[in-house]
């Protein structure tokens, strides 16, 4: 079943609280490339750096209502949403104003759940969105534990380099108690390997350690070091629009399929357990 025709969009954390991983490049590339094969894509930028939004060609002038002001109250999810010059692909963006969440809310009750509460409430948002991404702070912040809250499952890019692993473990204890204690229903989704070198034999024996150690939930598509990944957010496009025959824009591609395919499988085994 694709996630269009579930009456809630999919809701997918990209999450890693190491800093230089991919993570938004993961979340812009994928997001545009789920819209490039049908799906109605909406991106919520948590990152108070904006880099999300900043990629997909929203300046700051655009940013009149913030991610910020959704998790204060003083606006709903609906009224920060921008379209992207991506069809089927639309952001609520983020400012420096992120950087207060964590004081402003932090003795309120429900500061774990805002984000939660303000997709409830947006549905699919009258788009028919099928899916929801959401690019986190390189941090398990309170942004990263409302987003982990919001979400179905958790995508997480790793980068093909020495210590890949070393985070890795804290970040999954942390979704562990986010299931245990505020979302049940969280779920890791897979793990993206990010920024491999055929070049450099350790990125292979990386590649080989990260799939001994989480087997199947790393996907078959590995996302290449690529440098027009690299270039395209400095024109204010995914890589997508900037250079579709790219390696890296071929590989979010292939990576948006297998999500795809991976989703319908989850659904149908789900399917199958409660028949």
């Amino acid at each position: 079943m694709s996630a269009a025709n579930q009456p809630h969009p999919r809701i997918l954390t990209v999450a890693n609280q190491k800093g230089g991983v991919g993570k938004t490049t993961t979340a812009i590339n994928l997001g545009t490339a789920l819209a490039a094969i049908g799906e109605e894509v909406l991106l919520v930028d948590l990152d108070p750096q904006g880099n999300a939004s900043t990629g997909l060609g929203i300046d700051h002038g655009r940013r009149t209502v913030s991610t910020a002001d959704v998790l204060t109250g003083r606006a709903a999810l609906r009224d920060a949403i921008v379209d992207t010059r991506v069809p089927r692909l639309a952001i609520a963006p983020s400012t420096l104003d992120l950087l207060g969440i964590e004081l402003e809310i932090s003795k309120d009750g429900d500061r774990a759940i805002r984000l939660r509460k303000s997709l409830q409430l947006l549905g699919d948002g009258g788009r028919g969105l099928s899916y929801v991404l959401i690019d986190c702070p390189p941090s398990l912040n309170l942004l990263t534990i409302n987003a982990l809250t919001a979400a179905d499952a958790v995508v997480v890019p790793l980068q093909c380099e020495f210590f890949a692993l070393e985070g890795l473990g804290q970040l999954l204890r942390t979704v562990e108690r986010v299931r245990s204690t505020l979302n049940p229903r969280l779920v890791i989704q897979g793990i993206v390997l990010t920024m491999f070198d055929p070049r450099n034999k350790l990125s292979g024996q990386v590649v080989a350690d990260v799939r001994e150690f989480m087997g199947g939930k790393v996907y078959e598509t590995i996302i290449p070091r690529n440098v027009r990944l690299s270039e395209a957010p400095s024109y204010g496009k995914p890589a997508l629009l900037y250079d579709l025959k790219c390696s890296g824009s071929q590989a979010y591609l292939k990576l948006a399929s297998e999500l795809i395919r991976r989703e319908r499988t989850d659904h149908a085994r789900a399917f199958a357990l409660l028949s």
